[in-house]
């Protein structure tokens, strides 16, 4: 079988105007960035806003392994099979960052015979949008050591700077400096720190806002530093906002793409998900849900962490429900999760499948929790027998979910049809959304609701540092707030090397931060980088340039 990149260069794409017109948008809706990607204009959803929404399925996942679930390949080959059985889908992804792409992780654009093309521009610069969360992130830094330099008019506290810059690539030497040497004329010398950008609160401001106007005003609510006498400073008070919101006016408006069979996809925002709220953009969702009579998204990592962030809080703000969550496992993964070692996934194992399967058994409940009915996806594999396939059928169907094999890495939208038609069955049936927790509930009582009834912890301990910065926030009026948890993805807990269903922990919160301007507190457990780093072979070694100036090794 050819390489992902082989198949996306070898992909016969429609013009980004036929695209549009297929879902009723003009050639005057669209702004074009060559011919075949594009911005949809804000006069889009104002044109449908009084239309009534399409249905609303969520692609979620157990938690990864090595072994790959396929998660954003299973999203895009839904909406591939969708158009199969005709249905009017519009899919809702991520962009990718350029960390994964030249790391270990990958790209975000699917894979096989599903994925958006075209995938090298998507996985590189695309339409500038993380360029342009990295500028208007970096400027407001810059706005505030001015600030401290030009007479620190508002009093602020070096040592209490909340905000960091930022870089869309791995590089761990960014991740504790000092800034400012060489002198008077270079500012105040202190200690700083970069996060990756998919990890800043720009990102995340960028991807809940409902227009330029709630973008200004959020950016504006950015905690960014306290002053000596322990008084918070906001991005408005050091009058960076205006222009944080001018260089992002462009990049908020979402991307047109189109999958390997020429179906929409609109792609828009990339905050990671076991740092940050791990979905796309609001303004995305909410303009797929208007186009489509089905919009298919999804969210970061396993249901513990993505999921979980997209109906309690991206729900929550956006005022939108589920009709159907999917949820995508692999054979390999419940047997990783049995305790086979990778190299030997393709053996047929039985014993440590029905073992591994408590991890899926896990996500099941957990999704349940939120009334919306379940369908699980297993992303098929070569080496997958039919035994192990019937075990995990019957497993699935007796904790009360429904169940699909998909094909789509190999077939494309054909691969994925018993899908399509179970959740278009799913979408039908009774709904029961609800969230997990109220925001009224006490902070301390929504971040121990999450670590008990989705991670099945015994309970939260908080180190000082967390529990100071906690009561702060209270004392900010943040108790109000949704809680975003920052967890590892490889582990319902917060040891990745817990896998399974694991039981008799507590989960340690050892950090916490204020995300005013999103309007969430983070909660850091364990040791989450917010900046990676790249490994001893990064991916970067094998991407170059061809003797026919063709691009190679992207996947």
């Amino acid at each position: 079988m050819l390489s992902d990149i082989e198949i996306a260069q070898n992909a016969e794409m429609k013009k980004i105007t036929e695209i549009a017109a297929s879902i009723g948008i003009s050639e005057d809706e669209i702004e074009p960035y060559g011919h075949y990607k594009a911005k949809i204009s804000d006069g889009v959803y104002d044109r449908l806003k009084d239309k009534e929404d399409g249905k609303l399925v969520l692609v979620t996942a157990v938690n990864p392994t090595p072994a790959g679930e396929g998660k954003t390949t299973v999203t895009i080959g839904l909406g591939e099979a969708m158009a199969k059985i005709g249905k009017n889908a519009v899919i809702a992804l991520r962009e990718p960052s350029l960390g994964p792409v030249f790391g270990i992780k990958g790209g975000a654009a699917g894979g096989g015979y599903s994925q958006v093309v075209p995938m090298e521009d998507i996985n590189l610069h695309f339409t500038g949008d993380m360029h342009a969360i990295t500028s208007a992130n970096n400027l407001m830094c810059a706005m505030l050591d001015n600030h401290i330099q030009q007479g620190n008019e508002l009093n602020i506290d070096p040592r209490r700077v909340q905000v960091k810059r930022c870089l869309d690539m791995n590089d761990r030497a960014l991740r504790n400096i000092i800034n400012s040497l060489g002198g008077p004329l270079n500012g105040i010398p202190r200690e700083d720190h970069f996060v990756i950008t998919v990890a800043s609160e720009v990102m995340a401001v960028l991807c809940l806002a409902s227009d330029i106007f709630d973008l200004k005003k959020r950016l504006g609510n950015i905690l960014v530093a306290y002053t000596y006498d322990g008084q918070p400073v906001y991005c408005k008070d050091i009058k960076a906002n205006g222009a944080m919101t001018v260089l992002l006016k462009d990049a908020i408006k979402p991307n047109l793409v189109q999958t390997l069979e020429n179906t929409p996809a609109i792609m828009h925002g990339g905050p990671f998900a076991n740092i940050a709220h791990g979905c796309n953009s609001v303004r995305a969702t909410k303009t797929a849900l208007k186009l489509g009579d089905y919009c298919i998204t999804e969210a970061g990592f396993g249901s513990d962490l993505g999921a979980e962030k997209f109906l309690d809080i991206k729900c929550r703000f956006a005022g939108i429900k589920p009709s159907c969550i999917v949820l995508v496992s692999t054979v390999r993964s419940m047997k990783y999760n049995g305790g086979v070692e990778k190299s030997e996934l393709t053996n047929e194992n039985m014993e440590a499948l029905k073992k591994g399967s408590a991890n899926l058994g896990a996500h099941i409940d957990n999704l349940k929790k939120f009334g919306v009915p379940v369908v699980v996806a297993i992303n098929h594999f070569y080496a997958d027998t039919d035994e192990e396939i019937e075990l995990v059928e019957q497993f699935c169907k007796e904790k009360g979910a429904e169940f699909a094999v998909t094909k789509c890495f190999a077939q494309g939208g054909e691969g994925s049809v018993e899908l399509a038609e179970k959740v278009v069955s799913a979408c039908e049936k009774e709904n029961n959304f609800h969230f997990l927790y109220d925001t009224d509930m006490p902070l301390y009582d929504k971040i121990e609701a999450i670590a008990k009834e989705i991670y099945g912890a015994d309970g939260v301990d908080y180190t000082k540092d967390a529990k100071k910065s906690l009561d702060e926030f209270i004392k900010l009026g943040a108790d109000k707030m949704p809680v975003c948890m920052a967890k590892t993805q490889y582990s319902l807990s917060d040891n990745p090397k817990a896998l399974g269903r694991p039981t008799g922990f507590r989960i340690t919160v050892s950090s916490a931060s204020l995300s005013n301007g999103a309007g969430f507190v983070v909660c850091q457990t364990g040791s989450i980088m917010t900046m990676p780093g790249l490994s001893k072979s990064p991916a970067a070694y094998k991407i170059d340039i061809d003797e026919n100036g063709n691009t190679v090794g992207l996947f």
